[in-house]
């Protein structure tokens, strides 16, 4: 097994646990499993506002609704994120296509890095919020075995 196969892998695997996450957050983010044993969206709610998630659903259950809804479409751009970075890890990328290593290298940084910032600015990281720093780790990592800008002299990858 070379590097470009071991790193298309690790990138498939991680790309994949973006979308579980996502359609986890989409389908029920009030129930998806986030810091303290309390859904995400809660946990992310009384972590930005002090407040209590459910004492918002008593009092201004209209305003809930709509933080539900933004979690919901968040986690249906986690999915469709982790889809498109899947299919180019397992097709240009896998392929060797310069191309489709920075788009795996712009779009993963930009997909992990706007959920860790989220994750700092509602006050929610915990051991599980800890994989988004594994996942893009590994993605930085299989993609500094692969570079597209590798002398000429050092033969394929």
């Amino acid at each position: 097994m070379n590097r470009r196969q071991v790193a298309w892998i690790i990138i498939l695997v991680v790309d994949v646990a973006y979308i579980a996450w996502g359609a986890g957050a989409a389908v029920s983010p009030e129930h998806l499993l986030g810091l303290a044993g309390k859904g995400i969206l809660p946990a992310a709610y009384e972590g930005y506002s002090g407040g209590s998630w459910l004492e918002l659903t008593g009092t201004s259950p209209m305003i809930a609704g709509y933080i539900t809804v933004l979690y919901r479409m968040y986690g249906i751009y986690c999915v469709l994120f982790g889809l498109l970075a899947s299919a180019i890890a397992v097709t240009a990328f896998r392929r060797g296509e310069p191309w489709a290593w920075w788009a795996l290298f712009i779009g993963n940084t930009i997909a992990f890095g706007s959920a860790i910032t989220m994750d700092k600015i509602v006050n929610a990281i915990g051991p599980f919020e800890l994989t988004e720093y594994l996942g893009l780790a590994l993605v930085w990592g299989a993609l500094a075995i692969t570079p597209p800008f590798r002398a000429a002299s050092a033969g394929p990858v």
